[in-house]
């Protein structure tokens, strides 16, 4: 089967976008973690695919947004690529609104194109609850912090499913302090001294697929550096570390605002580039999240029916 794509990025965190408004491609699990491999396929941290508003939502949102992880799994949310498919949409010509409602399996967020070229997306608002997340918080030692409830996560192997791929290892007895924030996807975020030296790849893969996560969870490493800055590393469900991760941003900020750290407007430091992050603390507040969005490459490729 011959497939055209777009490759996009946003702060680093990239993208290949499909376009199903005109017919479901129907790919599988291994055909989405082929194109997304960097060796035989495309090479992207997910994959996004744009169709046509349900039925059932007609005149309620204007697309529907699917993401896959670069490990082929279904997603609820992806704040980057958000901004992304709000600029493949425009520029394709599949709307001329500069504001559109898009339905995610997390909900309805509203991208909003920007005169300077970047993308703000109401993200929804966050949750906190650990049902929410989901996270198994039942014997847990915690300790309050403002408003915000921290969890103390034991490391040890026999709390895990399955050791991490990358042959990771911990001393018996090791642990974290964690916040706990979905973006409608699971996050769990940490305050470290340094982004620079945090533990991301051992101690990220470990957290990602803590069995007290019944869904995986994405390891964010924040950094404070002012109560509007931060610098922020996050190690992605289903991918590993990423250059930037939208959801992750606004988790973290999310975090920090409970805490008591930051102010409702700050600026969030990644490898890939810088977004800007907007809450006012309340329970109904809307998250806003704000970056670049940019188109790389257009092509076809071959994909294997057999994969």
């Amino acid at each position: 089967m011959k497939l055209s794509f777009t490759k996009m990025q946003g702060a680093g965190n990239d993208f290949v976008v499909l376009d199903e408004t005109q017919g479901l491609l129907g790919l599988s699990a291994a055909q989405y973690r082929w194109l997304a491999d960097r060796r035989f396929g495309v090479g992207a941290d997910q994959i996004l695919t744009v169709r046509a508003a349900p039925p059932a939502q007609a005149g309620q949102v204007d697309f529907e947004y699917i993401i896959h992880n670069a490990d082929g799994g279904e997603v609820e949310q992806c704040g980057n690529g958000a901004r992304c498919f709000a600029r493949y949409v425009f520029d394709k010509g599949l709307t001329h609104k500069k504001q559109i409602r898009v339905l995610t399996r997390a909900g309805i967020i509203a991208p909003q194109l920007q005169d300077d070229g970047r993308v703000t997306v109401r993200m929804g608002c966050p949750r906190w609850q650990p049902g929410q997340i989901p996270f198994d918080a039942q014997g847990l030692r915690s300790q309050a912090q403002h408003q915000d409830t921290l969890w103390w996560l034991p490391l040890e192997p026999s709390e895990l499913l399955e050791p991490p791929a990358a042959g990771a290892q911990r001393e018996q007895g090791a642990g974290v302090w964690l916040s706990v924030v979905s973006m409608g996807n699971p996050h769990a975020v940490q305050r470290v001294a340094s982004v620079q030296d945090a533990p991301v790849a051992v101690q990220g893969a470990w957290i990602e697929r803590h069995p007290r996560f019944a869904q995986r969870v994405n390891a964010g490493f924040m950094q404070v550096r002012s109560r509007s800055e931060i610098a922020l590393r996050v190690y992605e469900r289903g991918v590993g570390e990423t250059l930037a991760c939208g959801t992750g941003a606004c988790a973290a900020v999310v975090s920090g605002i409970r805490q008591g750290l930051l102010d409702t407007c700050v600026d969030v430091h990644m490898p890939g580039g810088m977004l800007t992050i907007e809450w006012q603390g309340g329970p109904a507040d809307e998250v806003l999240m704000t970056g670049p969005a940019q188109t790389v490459f257009e092509g076809t490729i071959e994909i294997a029916d057999s994969l």
